[in-house]
């Protein structure tokens, strides 16, 4: 039984690494996959608060920028956070950080962490390659947002939560295209390809591990539904 999560860098390191999180958040992990050997997690990591910074930095320095400069450097952040998550998980998690979510590799521990492949896509897109690859039929997507919304909350006071959306309607929010730090629940190329090869997507809020636990059990559960 394999499960695909792909976090948000905003919760693994908003701009330095959250410790209590990531305390919490392996124990909880553990607890889940001590339950028996069969059970495996796939974490694909991404840059949160030092991508934003470095982005940041280069396109006030160079003003006109480049989409695969920015792209690259979000790309490194992720490698960056990935460690620190293979690090944290290294006695379950014996793999090296997987680059290229194409590339052959071996599942040899309980958990597999990856980073940023190229440029093109977010981390959603590595996570939706991975869960093809390794047949898992759902993505979840953890966030500092508990649940979609038809509109930014912060600057519309009438967006309503959503509990479930098809990929249609959800490719006619976000878009087809992907910009470097582009603010989007998930990633539209990721989207495309996860509504071509069948994968479900659930987005929620990534500090509440209860909720996830709940996820990972096939609980109820606090989010919104893609697919």
């Amino acid at each position: 039984m394999i499960q695909v999560l792909s976090v948000g860098g905003s919760i693994v390191v908003p701009q330095q690494p959250n410790e209590s999180f990531l305390r919490d958040f392996s124990a909880r992990i553990r607890k889940w996959l001590s339950v028996s050997k069969e059970r495996k997690l796939i974490m694909v990591v991404g840059g949160g608060g030092p991508a934003r910074m470095y982005q940041t930095a280069y396109k006030n320095i160079a003003g006109s920028t480049s989409n695969d400069e920015a792209d690259w450097i979000g790309i490194m952040a992720t490698r960056l956070n990935a460690q620190l998550l293979k690090a944290v998980f290294s006695d379950i998690c014996p793999n090296p950080v997987v680059y290229d979510p194409t590339a052959p590799a071996d599942f040899a521990g309980q958990v597999l962490i990856a980073a940023g492949w190229k440029p093109g896509f977010s981390t959603d897109n590595d996570a939706v390659l991975l869960a093809e690859r390794f047949s898992a039929k759902q993505v979840v997507n953890l966030s500092n947002i508990e649940k979609v919304y038809t509109d930014d909350p912060k600057k519309n006071p009438d967006a309503k939560p959503i509990d479930s959306i098809s990929w249609d309607g959800f490719i006619q929010m976000v878009g087809t295209e992907w910009v470097p730090g582009k603010n989007v629940p998930f990633d539209p190329v990721a989207s495309l390809r996860a509504q071509k090869a069948g994968i479900r997507v659930i987005c929620a809020g990534g500090t509440d591990l209860d909720n996830l636990d709940c996820i990972l059990n096939g609980l109820p559960f606090k989010g919104t539904t893609i697919g």
